[in-house]
C-alpha cells in the first residue's frame, strides 16, 4: 500500500509543480494571477476522472468537491474536510519549474541540476532522515512548489483510494482547493456557508508527523512615505526625499526581531517589499507573534516609528495602513479537542508518531477556523519552504496521504 501511494503522490507533484502558479501580492484581481485557475482546472477535471461529480469551481477562486456517504447510516457522521492552495510564494520565483528525482538517496549532497546549488545533508539534516527513500526537488533555479501542491497531491491521492474502494466506510468529504494563501488573501470571500464539513484538515506543513494548531497572529503594515521632488540642483532646503525617509524607517526595525534573527516562540518584524521614488514611497511589514498582545504592541511601534521618521522629515509626510492577516488559531480549536484527537488516533495508525509543533506562520486552516471550523494542519512531508532548496520525501508524503484516509475513517468509527 505504502508503494502505491508513493508512486501516485510523486506523479501528481510532479505534474502539478511545472503549472505555474506563483501569486501575486501587487494583484488585486481574484485569484492574483490566472495560472491559479489552471491547477484549479486540472484538479476538477482529475476528480471528475474519479468519479467525483458533486464539484463546484467558484467565480472567487475555489474548487470544493464532496465525496458522499458509504451509506445512509454514516450520513449521520460529521462531515470532513481537507484543504490546499494551489499558489506558490514569490519569495523565490516559481515559473518554469523543473523537478528532479532522486531515487533511494544514499546520504550525499545533492546537486540542484545545473545552476550550481547544492542540497546538503550538512546544511538540511533532515535530509538523512530519508536515506534509502525518494527525494523530489527542482532544478536549483526555482522553488519546488511543495508549498502546498504536495498537500493536493496527497488529498487527491486519498480521494482515489477511496473512490475506488467503496467497502471502506465512512461520512461524507469535502475536498477544498484555495487561491492565493501566500498573499494572506486567500480566504478573503470564501463562501463558507458553502462548506458542509464539521471539521476540516489542512494539509500545507512541513516534516513528518507533525500536527498544527497554533499559529502566529499576523499583520501587515503598509508605510507610505511622501516628499517632496526639486530638481537635484536645486533641492537644498526643498527637497525631501521619500526614498531615504523610508530607509531611515527600516533602520529603526530592530534587527534582533527579525525572522532572521528569531525562532521558536518569538515573534518578529519583517520590511518585505521596499517600492517608490523621491516623490513616494512605500515599506510593507509583516508583524507576525504567537501572542496576540504583542503583535498589537508591535504594530503600535510601528506607527510610532513613522510618526518619528515624518518629524525627522520636515514637509514631508507618513501614513500606515494595518491589515490583520489572520489570528492565532489555538483557542478557537481547543474548544473542540475532539479534532485534534482523532487526528492523533489516525497519525498513530498510520505507524508514526504523532508530534504537536507550532506554525511559524499561518494557512487558510487559521481564517477557516476563525469562520467557526475548527481546521489544524497535517504535515504534508516537505522541508525548506519558499527557497530554491526546497524538497519533498515521496514517503513522507505518501504517509501524509495515508493519514487523510486514516481520519476519514477514524471519524466514521467514532460514531
Amino acid at each position: 500500500m505504502q508503494h502505491w501511494f508513493s508512486e501516485r503522490v510523486t506523479e501528481r507533484l510532479l505534474r502539478y509543480a511545472v503549472v505555474d502558479t506563483q501569486s501575486d501580492r501587487s494583484s488585486t484581481s481574484r485569484p492574483t494571477t490566472p495560472g491559479q485557475w489552471d491547477l484549479l482546472n486540472i484538479i476538477s477535471s482529475e476528480l471528475q476522472d474519479l468519479g467525483i461529480t458533486d464539484i463546484s469551481v467558484l467565480d472567487e477562486g475555489f474548487l470544493i468537491a464532496r465525496i458522499p456517504p458509504t451509506n445512509r447510516r454514516l450520513e449521520q457522521v460529521p462531515a470532513v474536510g481537507f484543504m490546499a492552495h494551489v499558489d506558490t510564494a514569490e519569495d523565490v520565483s516559481g515559473r518554469g519549474v523543473v523537478p528532479q528525482v532522486i531515487k533511494e538517496y544514499t546520504g550525499n549532497d545533492i546537486p540542484l541540476g545545473t545552476s550550481g546549488y547544492v542540497l546538503s545533508p550538512k546544511e538540511h539534516p533532515e535530509l538523512l532522515s530519508c536515506v534509502g527513500k525518494d527525494i523530489i526537488t527542482a532544478d536549483g533555479t526555482t522553488l519546488l512548489g511543495a508549498d502546498d501542491k504536495a498537500g493536493i497531491a496527497e488529498i487527491i491521492t486519498a480521494a482515489e483510494y477511496l473512490t475506488a474502494r467503496p467497502e471502506l466506510e465512512h461520512g461524507a468529504v469535502e475536498l477544498i482547493f484555495t487561491t492565493d494563501e501566500e498573499t494572506g488573501r486567500g480566504m478573503d470571500h470564501f463562501p463558507v456557508e458553502k462548506l458542509r464539513s464539521r471539521y476540516c484538515y489542512t494539509l500545507d506543513g512541513p516534516g513528518r508527523g507533525t500536527m498544527e494548531a497554533e499559529c502566529f497572529n499576523a499583520l501587515k503594515c503598509d508605510v507610505i512615505f511622501t516628499g517632496v521632488s526639486y530638481h537635484l540642483g536645486n533641492a537644498r532646503g526643498r527637497m525631501v526625499n521619500a526614498v531615504t525617509m523610508a530607509a531611515s524607517f527600516i533602520s529603526m526595525l530592530p534587527q534582533a526581531e527579525s525572522p532572521e534573527a528569531t525562532d521558536g516562540r518569538f515573534g518578529y518584524y519583517c520590511p518585505l517589499t521596499v517600492t517608490g521614488d523621491a516623490e513616494q514611497a512605500s515599506v510593507t511589514v509583516f508583524i507576525r507573534d504567537f501572542d496576540r498582545t504583542e503583535a498589537v504592541r508591535r504594530s503600535e511601534a510601528v506607527e510610532q516609528m513613522a510618526r518619528s521618521v515624518q518629524s525627522a522629515f520636515p514637509g514631508g509626510a507618513v501614513r500606515v495602513e494595518t491589515l490583520w492577516q489572520y489570528e492565532n488559531m489555538y483557542d478557537a480549536i481547543s474548544r473542540d479537542p475532539k479534532v485534534l484527537d482523532v487526528l492523533k488516533r489516525s497519525i498513530a495508525s498510520a505507524g508514526i508518531t504523532p508530534e504537536m509543533t507550532s506554525i511559524r506562520g499561518g494557512t487558510d486552516g487559521a481564517r477557516l477556523t476563525a469562520m467557526g471550523i475548527p481546521a489544524p494542519n497535517i504535515f504534508s512531508g516537505g522541508f525548506n519552504y519558499h527557497s530554491r532548496y526546497e524538497w519533498a520525501c515521496a514517503d513522507y508524503m505518501a504517509e501524509a496521504s495515508r493519514v487523510v484516509v486514516e481520519t476519514v475513517l477514524q471519524w466514521a468509527r467514532e460514531e
